[in-house]
């Protein structure tokens, strides 16, 4: 199969293949769940399937990285017996939007660096990705053209682009290659189709544009002169610190370890829950030394995290421009407002600076 293998899926047979699919193992699709509101959620139809959505609450890593986690099981009654747990189930995700693929990527090389997290690394290799193409914007919250994100790059099986009376289907892996001759409802593209996705494209490079006055190639420079810019202070003031922001980004992958005794005191679980730098006991230690105490230093970890820090660890960005943290924080932190100020702080400091 040649990496660039394109197929088309006429828009009637649509039902057919989501159907077939739905057959094959459990199926996970954006639902609607109300105004402006939708959900990864499993289907078996296509008619239960939202093709224009903006991003669900909770991203995609909630699959890959659950909730709450099971790694290991414990017996006290005769010394210690331990035994490992891997939670999984097959699964195919449809229509998973360029900024969750994007967020996968980011989990996957966070968690196949040494030590390697097992847990993760297997349950992602039973989990078929199929991505969904935005011809547009999502909302006026997202900035995945300033990150990258807002065209497809990889980490999907197949990839589909709606064009009006049929879907094109870029088939990247073997997987796809599978579902496609399985499934049996796929055609081969031609000339005529190509064509059709790079007129789409076109337009989306006019439409899509840097969502800040900003060059993405400049954002790790503006951070290294805004760690004490005064945009943080004004943060510390507006901060809840409820930790929504880092639950529903698709590329925080902090968590916590507790152990949990039943009533008998002699069985366990270990298992991992979410964390959040946001709350203000991540960072305390031993003594009750807390190094980043006042959330004007959790917030600007979070950004750093996103902009700077990844960039040398992984040269790429965490921000996947979705816009969830933005839609979702209770004190109307907006990531694009944080941005242009932290700008505008950075071009007055240079003003000053020839006067």
């Amino acid at each position: 199969m040649e990496d660039m293998q394109y197929v088309i899926l006429k828009k009637e047979r649509f039902n057919d293949f989501i159907s077939r699919l739905s057959k094959m193992q459990k199926l996970i699709a954006p639902v609607s769940k109300g105004y402006n509101n939708f959900a990864f959620e499993e289907v078996s139809s296509g008619s239960d399937i939202a093709l224009k959505y903006i991003p669900t609450v909770l991203p995609l890593k909630k699959f890959f990285m659950p909730q709450r986690e099971t790694l290991l099981e414990f017996k006290m009654a005769k010394g210690a017996d331990a035994e490992a747990v891997v939670e999984l189930e097959p699964m195919t995700i449809f229509g998973a939007h360029t900024c969750d693929l994007a967020g996968i990527q980011c989990l996957n090389m966070v968690f196949s660096e040494r030590p390697k997290d097992y847990n993760y690394l297997t349950r992602k290799n039973r989990i078929t990705l199929i991505g969904l193409e935005c011809n547009e914007y999502c909302d006026e919250y997202a900035s995945c053209h300033l990150v990258n994100a807002s065209f497809p790059g990889g980490g999907y099986d197949l990839f589909f682009t709606d064009l009006g009376d049929y879907f094109i289907v870029h088939v990247k892996t073997q997987i796809g290659d599978e579902i496609v001759d399985v499934t049996g409802f796929f055609e081969k593209a031609d000339v005529s189709h190509m064509n059709d996705l790079e007129r789409l494209r076109d337009h989306k490079r006019k439409v899509f544009s840097n969502e800040v006055p900003i060059e993405s190639k400049k954002l790790p420079e503006l951070f290294d002169k805004s760690f004490r810019a005064r945009v943080w202070k004004d943060l510390d003031e507006r901060c809840l610190a409820c930790g929504n922001c880092t639950n529903v980004c698709p590329s925080c992958y902090c968590f916590d370890i507790r152990d949990e005794l039943d009533l008998s005191l002699k069985n366990g679980v270990r298992f991992r829950i979410w964390d959040s730098c946001q709350l203000e006991p991540f960072a305390r230690v031993a003594g009750g030394i807390n190094f980043r105490k006042e959330r004007s230093a959790r917030q600007r970890h979070r950004y750093y995290r996103k902009f700077r820090y990844s960039v040398d660890r992984f040269s790429r960005f965490f921000c996947t421009g979705c816009g969830r943290c933005t839609r979702t924080c209770m004190a109307g932190i907006s990531l694009k407002e944080t941005l242009n100020e932290l700008i505008k702080e950075s071009e007055d400091r240079v003003w000053k600076k020839w006067l």
